[in-house]
């Protein structure tokens, strides 16, 4: 294919942030050209958040047989687990979904090269063998599962999520190497399924957690499923029958294992040094946030590329703001969202605005509700974890949020609404809250709240105090 000389926009990489991209671009011209290197579909669709979830969902559904003979379900011990039949399911809908990324893709014609793309200064990039001559680019090639060079030996006893969900069955005894977000969510719902897994920390922080009393308690449910050995670096080491992990006083030897130990952005080859401005150590040059521009220059890095949040909305805001910037006559600079991630686990994590370690201690407050007594928890089976929430001493507003809780990706996005409104505790609180739901547990975490904030306001419907029952409250 003889590509144009010319273009007005370059944008390398056809994820999530380019396709973002891409979409503000086309509102102002048609003269772009989107190249990408890699596998069309995004990470989202094709080994990130929906293969993954796939994976959860069938994995906590053969869960909750444990569950059933308490509800009155008997025989569920005639249940059992089909991996492969798990694995095919993954895939077919995964693919389903990738399908209608490559829609989007596919309605750009030969506005798309498929291709590896360099640049050669601020307005060239080399594509394959041909320079092209450009106004602006943008950047959004990407990241991949960081993998240690002298693990790479292990050939295919070692996987990563980018190979996961390709296997047809797995091997019994699997270590996961890594528990921030992707590391306990594949170790939780790998052992739900019926692997012996064995889970490796090198910090004492599970999922990205700061708040020690959430950190506790999804430490110890987690423990009760599977090991995590926490607090030491993992060395592997390969045997005859597989792979030998050690970490601190600890060896075990597995079958397998499963590197979660972070993303790296996609920048290695790309030819970023040309630009002139410094790169850090992983030769990344400092990016704008607010408008994702590279210094004062006409080039934008976004998505899992600029390594600022690889999480989707994020992602795709960045790639928004890249590709409005990009055919802006002005760089106007963007408001981010209330910070926000969620982890996929039993009972889920999530976190919200501010950490418990961003928190300023001598300003701030928390509130904290226990599940393992509440009312609608309890109905379902699903009365464990710790809501612990951070409120402005001064002036009464909700700052952020750490919590291990059923039905954490639910009241998550109420409370981020809360803080990017900036509402005060009591403000929140005069929202109805239905009974019986587990949105009740968060209300007694704000109460605790409100409980230490000052008034002198008559009673009102936010100042309703608990009836201290089960049943109620």
């Amino acid at each position: 294919m003889t590509l144009p000389v010319t273009a007005e926009i370059i944008v390398i990489g056809a994820g999530t942030a380019g396709l973002a991209a891409v979409k503000q671009v086309q509102k102002q011209t048609d003269d772009f050209l989107l190249i990408n290197a890699g596998e069309y579909g995004t990470t989202c669709a094709r080994v990130g958040c929906m293969p993954s979830k796939l994976l959860i969902e069938a994995a906590n559904a053969y869960h909750r047989r444990h569950c059933f003979d308490t509800f009155g379900i008997r025989h569920a011990e005639s249940l059992a687990i089909d991996l492969p039949a798990v694995f095919s399911r993954v895939r077919e809908l995964r693919d389903y979904y990738v399908s209608g990324v490559m829609k989007s893709v596919h309605a750009l014609g030969n506005r798309v090269v498929t291709g590896r793309a360099k640049l050669q200064s601020y307005n060239q990039v080399q594509v394959n063998d041909q320079i092209i001559q450009c106004k602006k680019i943008i950047i959004a090639t990407g990241s991949t599962p960081i993998v240690p060079e002298n693990w790479k030996t292990l050939g295919n006893k070692l996987l990563t999520t980018d190979s996961l969900f390709e296997q047809s069955d797995l091997k019994s005894r699997i270590a996961v190497i890594g528990m921030g977000a992707i590391g306990v969510e594949m170790a939780q719902a790998l052992s739900r399924l019926g692997i012996n897994i064995t889970a490796f920390s090198s910090t004492q922080q599970l999922a990205g957690l700061t708040d020690p009393e959430v950190n506790q308690s999804i430490h110890h449910l987690l423990q009760a499923e599977f090991p995590i050995y926490s607090g030491d670096k993992a060395e592997l080491s390969e045997t005859a029958n597989g792979v030998l992990v050690s970490a601190g006083k600890v060896s075990v030897e597995v079958d397998q294992v499963i590197a979660a130990i972070g993303r790296q952005a996609n920048l290695k080859h790309i030819g970023l040094e040309c630009l002139g401005v410094p790169l850090n150590d992983e030769g990344i040059p400092e990016i704008n946030p607010h408008t994702m521009q590279v210094a004062d220059l006409p080039v934008f890095i976004a998505g899992d590329a600029s390594s600022l949040n690889m999480v989707l909305h994020e992602v795709a805001d960045e790639g928004r703001i890249a590709g409005h910037n990009a055919v802006s006559a002005s760089i106007e600079h963007f408001c981010r969202r209330t910070p926000m991630r969620i982890v996929f686990t039993d009972p889920e994590i999530a976190c919200i605005g501010m950490t418990n370690e961003q928190c300023n201690e001598a300003n701030t407050l928390i509130g904290q509700a226990l599940f393992e007594d509440q009312g609608r928890a309890r109905a379902g089976q699903q009365n464990k974890g710790v809501m612990r929430l951070y409120a402005d001493r001064n002036n009464g507003r909700l700052i952020g949020a750490e919590m291990a809780t059923p039905a954490a990706e639910h009241m998550a996005h109420v409370l981020a609404l809360a803080i990017e409104q900036q509402l005060t505790i009591a403000q929140i609180l005069a929202m109805p809250i239905y009974h019986p739901v587990l949105e009740e547990g968060m209300r007694t975490a704000l109460r605790q709240l409100q409980k230490q904030l000052p008034t002198d306001k008559a009673f009102d419907l936010s100042r309703c105090e608990a009836f201290h029952s089960e049943a109620l409250d």
